[in-house]
């Protein structure tokens, strides 16, 4: 007896994506699954950038398959599909980007602009379209991570070009300035500078925009949160309880203004030794974890304090590009593909699915 629809359905119900934990056919994933003769063909669509994990995904799921009897030839394609979601009520998406993360701390020095660079990265690496903006008006560090130099290009009246740096569109004050220039500015002249630059900057069909907040909830984090089309928030803290408390506060405010919580990243989570393997929790432990379970946020996952990730961002080559198959790239990438697969979770964007409705005397 030839094989049936049905019997791959329930193989499908059977596989469980390692990064979702959802099974195939509940996470409405399959496409194009056609049985025909013993051939079986399908389409297995990622609402996730998730290229290096590809390959494992294809060949469990042939070998799950060619478990059936009567099962000739099976054929899988996987590959990725982003779309835009929804931000806060009455804010307009930004032309040429799906989605916006902010990635905030509360407190400055907890490693949140290393962090909003080699997630980036990461997403950039797993296969999605990412740009970077640096919305620290007063301290902009994006040119030296991306290790970018020169000025952006105007081709059109009143626009900029985003500058490219490792495969990022990128966008930051500190291209417009000398390096050595301090911004000495009040509040609603940093708020405009942000806009423009959030909204002047040319990006191109981008999946992802990273906007790397700076420290604290004032002028600037409330602009973001209010009139920018933020789809959610990641929160970066270490396991210290100074850091916790302010990064309590960052989560309340996108909370009040309608931001989802992407999920919380311990960074500088544990220190270990190079010469004797020892390791020590400097900023104690399980803080970031704590805050997840009392605010009901997911734990994206723990960075280590590693005399590297410093080095390579001074040096303008980030963990994800100096170091692509290390241990803490690894880590980078996973941390990046929960982001992804948070937001795609989210409810997806229909604006652009109505018409616009135009009332005329006539």
């Amino acid at each position: 007896m030839a094989v049936t629809l049905e019997a791959v359905q329930a193989v499908l119900k059977d596989q469980v994506d390692p990064n979702t934990q959802m099974d195939y056919m509940s996470a409405k994933v399959v496409k194009n699954l056609r049985v025909e003769d013993g051939n079986v063909s399908l389409d297995i669509v990622l609402g996730y950038p998730a290229k290096s994990q590809f390959e494992s995904i294809r060949t469990s799921l042939i070998n799950a398959i060619r478990a059936l009897p009567e099962v000739k030839n099976v054929s899988v394609n996987v590959s990725s599909q982003i779309v835009a979601h929804t931000v806060q009520r009455g804010v307009k998406l930004l032309p040429g980007v799906k989605n916006i993360i902010a990635v905030a701390s509360g407190k400055g020095g907890v490693g949140k602009s290393t962090t909003a660079v080699n997630l980036a990265l990461a997403l950039a690496a797993e296969g999605a379209q990412v740009g970077i903006l640096d919305a620290d008006i007063y301290g902009p560090s994006l040119p030296m991570m991306l290790g970018i130099t020169g000025r952006p290009e105007s081709i059109e009246e009143n626009t900029i070009e985003p500058m490219e740096g490792h495969g990022l569109q990128a966008s930051s004050i500190g291209f417009l300035i000398e390096e050595d220039s301090p911004m000495v500015w009040r509040g609603p002249m940093v708020t405009s500078a942000l806009e423009q630059l959030l909204r002047q900057t040319r990006w191109r069909d981008l999946d992802y925009l990273i906007v790397d907040m700076p420290p604290g909830t004032g002028d600037i984090q409330l602009t973001l949160s209010q009139k920018v089309p933020v789809t959610g928030a990641v929160i970066v803290t270490t396991p210290q309880d100074i850091a916790l408390l302010d990064a309590r506060k960052g989560l309340k405010m996108f909370e009040k203004v309608g931001v989802p919580i992407v999920g919380i990243i311990e960074n500088m989570s544990t220190y270990i030794c190079p010469k004797c393997g020892h390791e020590e929790h400097i900023f104690g432990t399980g803080g970031g974890e704590k805050m997840c379970q009392e605010y009901g946020a997911q734990f994206l996952g723990a960075l280590p304090l590693n005399l590297s990730i410093r080095e390579q961002a001074d040096a303008g080559r980030p963990t994800v590009v100096a170091d692509p198959d290390g241990v803490i790239s690894a880590i980078y990438k996973a941390i990046a593909r929960q982001v992804a697969i948070r937001v795609a979770s989210l409810s997806k964007d229909m604006s652009s699915k109505f018409p616009n409705i135009v009332v005329q005397n006539t």
